[in-house]
């Protein structure tokens, strides 16, 4: 016997050529590591209890099977995060989300994670949120406290009411810290606002902070400017990883101050109906997709008008004609950040989930279930394009016109 080691030239080869059908196997799988807040991770597609299905991918055995058991064990484990209580903190971050449909946006975790990365072990992070709200994972955003200002006053467009009550918690709580999105939807002017009652001069379009040192974005995204961390800051998307390891309080709080009642200045008229079609994708909140499996695009223009929604398609569909170049999405064509994506007839190209990859959540129609779509989406309806569509016009329409009889 020799104790040389024997290389294997093809098993080499395979391990560094990605399109070969056995270069994962090839590849050492780490079975658990530890994430940055101290959690064990671990690695399901490295467990030894698998099997190899029919189209040569391996497969977990959930039911038990392979071990003789016979007996199907339960997938639905929930995993609880550790709970982190500041009982007493030294120091209040204070953040304003936007909350847009009464719910934590991705700009507003992201802000969060920022303020928690402020906070650290000490610190307390406090949500302040105007009326009523439909959020149900704050705890798992990083928030420690929560403060929530009811009224009517508050109702629709009340910046000035806004200040008011967010110098009330200055007064009583002093924030080390205010953090606001700097977004378009609220946060932005609100922010701007909010520094100008304080005589605060804020650090705006955030992108990073660290080791006290504050980097924002200038001359068009093109430049960098750098300054010691103040109190007020306007955070830009994706300027922190949002809260994923930790679950938090959320302790109810309120205000002993009294909040002055403003005399508004400025009248709310509502919301102003903007045809759908005008907004651009990248702007756009709900939009509606399709691609190669769709075969009637008059049905899916008037399931758009129907739902309200912004039209986009992939580059099949662009490329066939249905569609024009200015509505493809995907790495090669436009990026969105919708809080809402349906995507009916996509299969699901490595392309377009790239330009999807912001969007908030994904609802897939498609006859494969196998598809990347599918497997992308946060829910699939399985089954014919046309059909489903024609459904669901006939759902929202019931929908409003018996809104409509009950107005009436």
């Amino acid at each position: 016997m020799t104790d040389l080691i024997r290389r294997d030239p093809r098993a080499e080869w395979i391990a560094r050529n990605r399109l070969h059908p056995l270069h994962a196997a090839m590849q050492p799988q780490q079975t658990q590591w530890m994430g940055p807040n101290g959690l064990i991770r671990k690695n399901p597609h490295a467990l030894a209890s698998g099997f190899i299905g029919p189209a040569g991918i391996k497969r977990i055995d959930r039911s038990g099977a392979q071990q003789g058991t016979g007996k199907r064990q339960s997938t639905s484990v929930e995993v609880q995060s550790p709970l982190h209580v500041v009982e007493q903190p030294a120091f209040i971050i204070a953040v304003v989300p936007d909350m847009v449909g009464g719910r934590l946006g991705s700009h507003d975790k992201d802000v969060l994670g920022l303020a928690r990365g402020l906070a650290g072990q000490d610190g307390a992070v406090m949500a302040v949120i105007f009326g009523e709200h439909k959020e149900q994972s704050f705890d798992t955003a990083g928030v420690d406290r929560l403060l929530q200002i009811d009224g009517d006053e508050y109702v629709g467009y009340s910046p000035e009411q806004r200040v008011l009550a967010l110098r009330a918690l200055e007064s009583e709580y002093s924030p080390r810290h205010w953090l606001l999105p700097d977004s378009r939807t609220g946060g932005g002017e609100l922010g701007r606002r909010l520094a100008s009652s304080l005589g605060e001069r804020p650090a705006t379009r955030v992108w990073q902070i660290k080791d006290g040192q504050t980097l924002g974005r200038a001359g068009a995204g093109r430049e960098d400017i750098g300054q010691a961390t103040p109190r007020l800051i306007l955070a830009a998307p994706e300027c922190a990883e949002p809260v994923s390891e930790t679950r938090h309080e959320v302790r109810q709080v309120t205000l002993s101050v009294h909040i002055p009642r403003n005399l508004p200045r400025i009248e709310d008229l509502g919301s102003v109906a903007v045809d759908p079609a005008q907004i651009p994708m990248a702007e756009a909140e709900f939009m509606l997709s399709g691609g190669n499996g769709i075969k009637d695009w008059d049905l899916f223009h008037r399931a758009a008008i129907a739902l309200g929604a912004t039209e986009g398609a992939s580059r099949v569909a662009v490329d066939d004609g249905h569609m024009p170049r200015a509505r493809q999405v995907g790495a090669t064509g436009t990026w969105v950040t919708a809080r809402v994506y349906l995507a009916v007839g996509i299969s699901g190209a490595v392309q377009h989930l790239q330009g999807i990859g912001a969007c908030e959540k994904v609802v897939a129609v498609n006859r494969d279930p196998n598809c990347d779509m599918v497997k992308r989406a946060d829910l699939a309806v399985i089954g014919d394009a046309v059909e489903i569509l024609q459904a669901l016009i006939e759902r929202v329409e019931a929908y409003r016109n018996g809104a409509k009889r009950d107005a009436a």
